[in-house]
């Protein structure tokens, strides 16, 4: 088994989201689904970049995406995002996952990173400009 390295410090961004890891978002071993973990983030990405594009915005790709530590039932999930690019129709955001162990201390531990982009669509699905910031 490899060792696992804690990753500390200090979220980077805004809390977009905030989620209880259940049993029903784990395998068999007891770790949470990395696809329910990808999902939190995606809703913590989406959530700022239609925020931040004043509409819908799908994801249109998911870069680097990084699992440093397991998830574990009880553990409270918090996702940060923050804008890291803004092109003429699309978002980039940088989302982390960080966790506050259950039953633990209140120390924050960073379990995964990945970088979101969407794209701003109009009422047809179609392309659309970004505004610029207000």
């Amino acid at each position: 088994m490899s060792e696992s390295i804690e990753i500390s410090g200090a979220p980077r961004g805004r809390l977009s989201t905030r989620a209880i890891a259940m049993p029903a978002d784990t395998n068999p071993f007891g770790h949470v689904f990395g696809g329910w973990l990808m999902s939190q983030m995606d809703l913590a990405g989406g959530t700022h970049s239609y925020r931040r594009a004043r509409g819908h915005t799908p994801t249109v790709a998911v870069e680097g995406m990084e699992f440093h530590q397991p998830v574990y039932v009880g553990d409270e999930v918090s996702c940060y995002t923050e804008v890291i690019r803004v092109g003429r129709t699309s978002i980039s955001i940088r989302v982390e996952a960080w966790v506050r162990r259950h039953g633990g201390s209140d120390a924050l531990v960073r379990v995964t990173s990945a970088v979101f982009t969407y794209v701003a669509v109009d009422d047809k699905g179609k392309k659309r400009p970004v505004p610029p910031e207000e």
